[in-house]
C-alpha cells in the first residue's frame, strides 16, 4: 500500500520558531513535506493557490498556526479556514506564545483542534513539537473527504 504523505503547513512569522519546528519534526523522522507561510495572508494564499502557491495541489495534513503575526493574525486565519467547507476538516493547531484566555476561548469557539502555548524552554518546545507532529501527521486518522456536515 502506497500512502501519499500530506504536507504540514507552518504559519509563523518567527524564523527561529519555524526552524525549531522543522528540526523537531525531522528528529521524529516525519517524511511529510513542510510548507512555511510567514503571515496569515500567505497562509490563505497557500490554501487558495494564489501568488507563489498557484501551482500547489492538495491540502495539508495539519496546520500549525501562530496567533500574533503581521498583516493577518492567526485568529483571523482560523476564522477564514473554518468558514470555507473545503478546509473545515483540516486539523488546525494553534501554536502560540499567547496565554490570554480570550485568545484560547476564541480559537476553540472558531474550531481549533488544539491550543498549545509555546514553552519558553527550548527543550520543552522541541519535545512538544515532536509529539504534535507525529500525532497529527501520522497517527491521527482524518475523516473521509466526502463527509457532509449538517448546518
Amino acid at each position: 500500500m502506497n500512502v501519499e504523505l500530506k504536507r504540514i503547513l507552518i504559519v509563523d512569522d518567527s524564523q527561529k520558531d519555524v526552524e525549531l519546528t522543522i528540526s523537531a519534526l525531522a528528529e521524529k523522522n516525519l517524511a511529510n513535506d513542510v510548507i512555511v507561510a510567514e503571515d496569515g495572508e500567505e497562509a490563505l494564499d497557500y490554501l487558495y493557490r494564489r501568488g507563489k502557491f498557484v501551482n500547489e495541489n492538495g491540502y495539508p495534513a495539519v496546520i500549525l498556526l501562530d496567533i500574533k503575526m503581521p498583516k493577518m493574525d492567526g485568529i483571523d486565519v482560523l476564522r477564514h479556514i473554518r468558514s470555507d467547507p473545503k478546509f473545515k476538516l483540516i486539523p488546525v493547531i494553534m501554536l502560540t506564545s499567547s496565554r490570554e484566555e480570550k485568545d484560547l476561548a476564541e480559537c476553540y469557539k472558531l474550531g481549533a483542534n488544539s491550543y498549545v502555548v509555546k514553552p519558553v524552554d527550548i527543550v520543552q518546545f522541541i519535545d512538544a513539537l515532536k509529539v504534535l507532529g507525529q500525532y497529527w501527521a501520522i497517527i491521527n486518522q482524518p475523516p473521509p473527504a466526502n463527509i457532509k456536515f449538517i448546518n
